[in-house]
């Protein structure tokens, strides 16, 4: 069977390219995956579109590398927070582009192209400037906006226990968009702190299932984005 291990997060993102679209896992802080997003700003990829909840927070993860000029969209529900200060600054600079999706809506588009739906209608934007240029239908006296699919060419993803084969299960909330983001991806590279041989996890545990895992990295002291944040640190 195949080992989906990697020795290293840097072996792990070392080909993607300039220009790749980039699921990024994470609600805030909860299951962001610090040491994926630092290595593929230390491998230097640029003009990345990048999908995730939120933008980032101070200057590690997901801000820094926005802040480190590799991002040049980003897809969100919340491209501000109270901890959030790269991304705006960027923004209003005219150096990072923005499309805002409802969170509901982004993750349907998410579960969408995992499931192979191109397009779906949904009533949530009607009437707002996120429905601009998109079609509208009516069903049953209601209408509908269309929204697209989303999927991408890389997703980096942290999990709490996977296997070689890349079985995954997430702690608590930090499954949020994870498990969708796994099947949206054409590759999908996974940080877990705890990896365990063939059969080590129930099966009836398993939330993600290793045919939509293709990398394994194990991180056994995953660092938390609000540590670093409280320490003011800064990468790189």
């Amino acid at each position: 069977m195949i080992n989906k291990q990697y020795a290293s997060v840097a072996e792990a993102v070392a080909d993607i390219p300039d220009g790749a679209t980039v699921m990024v896992g994470g609600f805030g802080a909860s299951g962001s995956p610090i040491e994926l997003l630092h290595a593929l700003i230390d491998h230097g990829a640029t003009d990345l579109t990048v999908i995730n909840n939120n933008t980032g927070n101070g200057e590690v993860g997901l801000a820094a590398l926005i802040g480190n000029g590799q991002v040049s969209k980003m897809i969100c529900s919340f491209p501000r927070s109270s901890q959030s200060k790269v991304f705006p600054e960027l923004y209003r600079a005219g150096k990072v582009a923005l499309e805002i999706v409802p969170q509901g809506t982004l993750a349907e588009r998410i579960r969408a192209a995992g499931a192979g739906v191109p397009a779906f209608y949904t009533p949530t934007t009607v009437g707002t400037v996120l429905a601009e240029g998109k079609e509208v239908r009516e069903f049953n006296g209601r209408p509908y906006v269309m929204e697209s699919w989303l999927k991408a060419d890389f997703a980096l993803i942290k999990c709490e226990v996977a296997d070689s084969l890349g079985n995954l299960t997430y702690n608590k909330t930090a499954r949020n968009f994870s498990p969708l983001m796994c099947m949206a991806a054409t590759t999908t590279v996974v940080q877990t702190k705890t990896l365990v041989d063939r059969g080590g996890i129930d099966p009836e545990h398993v939330v993600t299932p290793g045919i939509f895992v293709n990398r394994v990295v194990e991180v056994t002291q995953p660092i938390h984005e609000d540590v670093l944040i409280a320490e003011g640190r800064s990468y790189p």
